[in-house]
């Protein structure tokens, strides 16, 4: 397995890392993702520290809190060979004070969750969602001192705005406090809006994408296929709902494309899709999700090799979209000469005059 750095934080996490939102099965959105059990839950860990994918990724909401238990469960005993992230903010409770990046939600959530995952200390303690209701000067002084404490070791943000991202570095920055090193965000061939602000702002602040949903919310499996109606099995028909939205043309576009390059590479449609996330610029780890053994199995083979330079451009090809204002004279090279985007750009032409 390859290492990476977490942004510029000096600490190393694997390419590719495990998405535990399917262990539990609790709920109308988390219970739609799977439903794995404890003794299948230590099977695919055990699988995961085999390959080196050591990295396990949870939330506080997640199957309310069971996520976070069945995964302590399975690295008891072997806590040192794992590092381990979660989430806090989306409400957890039915309390006034059971949401949001309060202090007293923060503090209260970390010992939540030290307790259910059985552990001293959090690897990687994200914010699941900006909160517009708490001074930033607040959010971050409490992170640093759970830092300071030893209870979380490295800070993250998911589901942030740019401006959002970038207005809590700042107010982290001028106090000396410990800033965000991660950003868990969602990136695919067909969500590729992270591209835009967010890529070009972890570059600059040091930030590295934690990705999750590289298969665009499942549509990015193989199963799915131009005029070919979803299995019945497919978690698709029960999250549909939740998902990104993406322009069907566009979806199709993509799956062709993936359906090529895995012919000639003799890899799966999974795999070169989340290959193509392993190439681009501040990827620091792809979680990967597994119901059972042979999807984990399968997607961890999307390491260790590489798609060519021509493969990599028909993918982005198939992917490409205009970005809104005002990002689109930067991507489609008219500023390129002062403000180069991270990663070629391919785009279709914009419409009308540019301003």
């Amino acid at each position: 397995m390859e290492y990476r750095f977490l942004g510029r934080s000096g600490f190393k996490v694997p390419a590719l890392g495990f998405g535990a939102g399917t262990f539990g099965g609790r709920g109308p959105l988390f219970g739609a993702w799977g439903s794995t059990g404890a003794a299948e839950a230590k099977r695919l860990v055990d699988l995961c520290l085999d390959a080196g994918a050591n990295l396990f990724d949870t939330a506080d909401v997640y199957s309310d809190g069971a996520s976070e238990e069945i995964l302590g469960a399975a690295l008891k005993g072997r806590r040192e060979r794992a590092i381990l992230s979660t989430k806090l903010t989306l409400r957890a409770g039915d309390g006034p004070n059971d949401v949001g990046a309060s202090r007293h939600h923060l503090v209260r959530g970390v010992e939540r969750a030290l307790k259910r995952l059985g552990t001293d200390w959090i690897d990687l303690l994200q914010l699941h969602h900006f909160d517009a209701m708490t001074p930033v000067e607040d959010v971050m002084r409490t992170l640093d001192e759970l830092v300071r404490a030893g209870k979380v070791r490295y800070l993250g943000a998911s589901n942030f705005a740019g401006w959002q991202l970038m207005k809590s570095q700042r107010a982290a920055a001028e106090r000396g406090w410990t800033r965000f090193v991660a950003n868990q965000t969602y990136y695919s061939l067909v969500g590729r809006d992270y591209e835009w602000e967010l890529m070009p702002l972890g570059l600059d602040q040091g930030i590295g994408a934690v990705v999750w949903s590289p298969l665009g919310w499942g549509r990015l499996t193989g199963k799915l296929r131009r005029g070919r109606p979803l299995p019945a099995g497919s978690r698709l028909h029960d999250t549909a709902q939740f998902a990104p939205p993406v322009d069907e043309e566009r979806l199709y576009r993509v799956v062709d494309a993936l359906d090529a390059v895995a012919a000639e590479t003799g890899r799966s449609v999974p795999q070169v899709a989340i290959n193509w996330l392993l190439r681009r610029p501040t990827v620091a780890t792809v979680l990967i999700g597994a119901r059972n053994e042979a999807q984990l199995l399968d997607n961890l083979g999307a390491a260790g090799w590489a798609l060519s330079a021509g493969q990599v451009a028909r993918l982005d090809a198939a992917s490409a979209v205009m970005p809104p204002y005002p990002y689109y004279p930067y991507w489609n090279g008219m500023f390129a000469e002062r403000n180069p985007p991270p990663v070629p750009a391919v785009l279709p032409a914009p419409a009308g005059d540019a301003a």
